[in-house]
């Protein structure tokens, strides 16, 4: 059955405009999203439990290639590159959040900028945020990619860029591939280094997140600044 037969409290569109869009399923935001099946006998609610059926969850469907999306009866490329642009957006969107306030009054957007900028990535990256006296976001910069250790991670270079920016603090964050977000007694060698160089600048580190595919942990919040 087409989704237009549906009763029309069923309709995702409809239901949308009367409950809002927290109150749709995972499938029925992305059926809104695929409007049309593109596959005769199939309704977009079908292809949308077909996509989360085989990429497990929204991250998954995001983080997936355009060769896997294809591989599903109804999508494409141009399926694919709206996808990658709605994920583009909400990026964006959360980054403006950031760079308009105290960084430090809005933690939960900081976590779900830094999910959705590295949750997904193939290795392991480093990156920093740098802000003002206020906690305002100055700069947000990917300085390190590969194997994290004390020796591939430079405080030299960390604290050259702190300068750079008249930093008056650093957030760091780095992701796990693997998806396990917990912090392990590397991460906490590396930050309590970074600290001490930072320190002989009078740069203060906020915080230092860990990003898995189920989540972000924060140092701050489990207590080990």
């Amino acid at each position: 059955m087409a989704i237009k037969d549906w009763p029309e409290g069923d309709q995702p569109r409809e239901k949308l405009l009367a409950l809002g869009a927290q109150a749709l399923s995972d499938s029925e935001l992305i059926a809104i999203f695929l409007r049309t099946s593109g596959v005769r006998g199939k309704s977009a609610i079908d292809v949308a439990r077909e996509l989360k059926a085989r990429f497990g969850s929204l991250n998954g469907l995001f983080a997936a290639d355009l060769e896997a999306v294809s591989a599903v009866p109804g999508m494409g490329e141009a399926k694919y590159v709206m996808l990658q642009a709605v994920m583009e957006m909400a990026r964006r969107a959360l980054r403006e959040s950031m760079d308009r306030t105290d960084v430090l009054s809005t933690p939960e957007a900081v976590k779900a900028y830094l999910r959705l900028k590295l949750q997904n990535l193939p290795r392991e990256v480093f990156v920093v945020i740098f802000v003002d006296a206020q906690n305002r976001v100055l700069a947000l910069e990917e300085l390190f990619a590969g194997t994290l250790t004390q020796t591939s991670v430079y405080p030299r270079e960390v604290v050259k860029q702190a300068l750079t920016h008249n930093a008056a603090a650093v957030i760091f964050a780095h992701n796990h591939p693997s998806g396990v977000a917990e912090p392990s007694q590397a991460d906490e060698d590396l930050t309590r280094v970074l600290r001490q160089a930072l320190a002989l600048i009078d740069v203060r580190v906020l915080d230092h997140f860990v990003v898995g595919r189920g989540g972000a942990v924060s140092f701050a919040e489990r207590g080990l600044l």
